[in-house]
């Protein structure tokens, strides 16, 4: 019972006590060295980095942006295949425009210009020899079964088994004969010359949140400008008419490389405006990028490739076609930014964490004090005092 009465009048003696600050004064070079310090450092922190570099002070918005693509250019091959040949715009751009409505945060819109190919002439729906392969080699009809479909293999077979050629047998296949051969592009590539090829990059951005919206066309820019203005990072870093062979060497490439097999290549928009400032200072910043794998050791199915085909009709309306595999460079245009503009709201935030982080000094200094300096012991005696209430009543009574 003794010790269940000690433990209550405990609870209740902490129970019932009030706690109040008492104001110590260390006349001592180290304590104040080290107070001004950490005022020093949290200053620093609040004013130089938060307001200063981080623009504390702003309210920010982030990018809505449109992309328009167009490309230009003409190249000149002669080939025995093919004889000579003209490529222009309408041959080596897949799809022809590209355009992708403003959306939130990352933008993305892509074109394709066309720089190596092979091409399989005159195909007709008709019965063939398939290629060679583990599911179509085959030594008679047995091997063979009607109405099979390889998902890797060009028809439906047959079920007959015929020469491919002199030395070998296939499964023959109704689809679009002869069907293309499985080889490699030529080497330099066809369209050598499209790294001379242009794009001009129509770009609008809007930040709605400040009713602000700019293009990369600039104000100051004329048409006579835009005719004959080549983007150059060190002349001309806002000219927004691009050659082809200077965005891959921008990202440290070599463009006839690329050219043979393909690839994708990034091409990065970045909008970061201060509207505190005048708004002529809002400009855009360009980067280019392989966004491919390009690893030695994995190269395995490497570029960027796909197939499409040119149909039309000769004598007796029998449909023929001209089957493409296009090797060539995708260029994705990715628009990045965020927008500034000083508010009081953020500004009154960020003031009143700064002064939450003054607090901070406090409690590192009498951590300091009272830990590890040689008279923390007469410290500690100086900065907590008791007072019993209850031994003051006692003592007063008659």
């Amino acid at each position: 019972m003794a010790r269940l009465g000690g433990c209550w009048a405990f609870l209740c003696r902490c129970f019932f006590q009030y706690e109040t600050p008492k104001i110590l004064l260390i006349r001592s070079k180290k304590v104040g060295a080290l107070n001004r310090l950490v005022q020093a450092l949290i200053l620093a922190y609040v004013i130089g980095y938060v307001c200063v570099l981080k623009k504390g002070y702003q309210d920010t918005d982030s990018v809505l942006s449109s992309v328009t693509t167009k490309v230009k250019g003409v190249a000149l091959t002669n080939s025995s295949q093919l004889g000579l040949r003209v490529w222009d715009v309408a041959d080596y751009v897949i799809p022809p425009q590209v355009l992708k409505e403003p959306e939130k945060d990352e933008e993305e819109s892509s074109f394709f210009v066309m720089t190596n190919l092979i091409v399989t002439m005159n195909q007709t729906q008709t019965r063939c020899p398939e290629l060679p392969s583990s599911s179509t080699n085959c030594s008679s009809d047995k091997d063979c079964s009607a109405g099979f479909v390889d998902v890797r293999g060009n028809g439906v077979q047959t079920g007959k088994c015929v020469n491919f050629s002199d030395s070998a047998r296939t499964c023959e296949v109704f689809a679009w004969c002869p069907v293309e051969t499985d080889s490699e592009p030529p080497n330099p590539a066809v369209l050598a010359n499209a790294e001379n090829f242009t794009v001009l990059i129509k770009n609008s951005i809007q930040y709605p949140k400040f009713s602000f919206g700019r293009r990369n066309i600039l104000p100051d820019v004329n048409t006579s400008y835009l005719r004959n203005c080549i983007f150059d990072r060190k002349r001309d870093p806002h000219c927004p008419i691009f050659r082809l062979g200077d965005i891959v060497s921008e990202a440290n490439e070599d463009f006839q490389s690329m050219a043979v097999h393909g690839g994708v290549m990034g091409i990065h928009i970045r909008w970061d405006c201060d509207l505190d400032m005048p708004e002529s200072w809002c400009v855009p910043k360009y980067t280019f990028r392989r966004l491919d794998n390009k690893d030695p050791d994995n190269n395995v199915a490497p570029g960027y490739n796909f197939r499409f085909a040119k149909y039309y009709k000769v004598a007796d309306n029998v449909e023929t076609r001209t089957l493409i595999k296009g090797f060539g460079i995708r260029f994705d245009v990715m628009v990045f930014g965020k927008a500034g503009k000083f508010s009081v709201v953020p500004t009154l935030l960020n003031i009143g964490a700064g002064l939450a982080l003054l607090g901070l000094v406090n409690v590192v200094c009498d951590w300091v004090v009272l830990t590890f300096m040689k008279k923390s012991n007469l410290y500690k005696e100086q900065k907590y005092s008791y007072v019993d209430d209850y031994a003051l009543v006692s003592e007063e009574m008659p």
